[in-house]
């Protein structure tokens, strides 16, 4: 048991320190390290796997670091493989949605996308696998992260809203493909 907790903290701080890896490379050499999702260009496709590791500022590393720590940890309650699975599917749906939907013209960055797979997967997969515990922290994940999080995914200058709206459905999904009967 010890092991398995171990691992997943492991992984949880690994996918976390990745974030800032980049990020404190990028301070050294910026633009080097890749790009983020450029809305239907070709270039921007590959943004899709680079946007969540890439960040504009400390300040909005930090927005997606503790979010993504407090709710990447309740995931991996449950395990390893349903972390690796909500942030991959959140990942894709979010930069999928971002390339297809978002504003023309715009550089889109930052783990939000993921951040809101797993607040949209917490607050679903009660619907899916009906435990109580699931409802209880689906709950709790909604009082404390519903207010602020949501209104994030109403269009708004400098914030990605596509990122967190496909992202939020990336989580649903998510709880639907793992849960759904």
């Amino acid at each position: 048991m010890a092991a398995r907790s171990s691992s997943r903290a492991s992984l949880l701080l690994g996918s976390t320190a990745s974030a800032w890896i980049v990020w404190a490379a990028d301070a050294v050499t910026p633009g080097d390290l890749g790009h983020g999702i450029v809305p239907r260009t070709i270039y921007g496709l590959t943004g899709i796997v680079m946007a969540p590791f890439l960040h504009a500022n400390l300040q909005h590393l930090l927005a997606n670091t503790i979010p993504f720590v407090i709710l990447g940890a309740v995931i991996l309650l449950r395990g390893a493989r349903a972390f690796t699975f909500v942030a991959v599917v959140s990942a894709l749906i979010a930069g999928a949605g971002t390339w297809l939907f978002g504003t023309p013209g715009t550089m889109h960055i930052g783990a939000s996308g993921v951040v809101f797979g797993f607040f949209g997967y917490l607050l679903f997969r009660a619907l899916y696998d009906r435990r109580i515990s699931s409802f209880l922290i689906a709950l709790v994940v909604a009082v404390l992260y519903g207010g602020s999080l949501l209104m994030s995914i109403i269009p708004a200058q400098g914030i990605s809203w596509s990122g967190h709206l496909f992202g939020f459905i990336g989580g649903i999904t998510a709880a639907r493909m793992r849960y759904g009967r």
